[in-house]
């Protein structure tokens, strides 16, 4: 991967999101690259927040829970919501 890609996707259950299948083979994506991803929570101006992950073999990526929680500051659920994410090489 050589370009950043941004996609929406919704926050599954584990703080997880689903990168989808056409972004994974467009892009060439493997499991044991490290990415930079940032997620924004769409229709809410809560800022981004970026960190470094890897995805797993079924395309899901994890976000931490420090990072849902600045996302979030408890302000309202997250859970459920969509997030707009960019991944970009490291």
């Amino acid at each position: 991967m050589y370009e950043s890609v941004k996609f929406h996707a919704k926050l599954q259950k584990g703080s997880r999101v689903q990168v989808p299948r056409m972004v994974r083979w467009r892009f060439k994506l493997e499991s044991y690259q490290i990415l930079e991803v940032t997620v924004n929570v769409v229709g809410v101006w809560s800022g981004f927040q970026s960190f470094l992950a890897r995805m797993s073999k079924d395309g899901r990526i994890v976000i931490p829970k420090q990072t849902l929680g600045l996302l979030g500051q408890n302000q309202f659920k997250i859970e459920g919501r969509i997030l707009e994410v960019t991944l970009a090489p490291s």
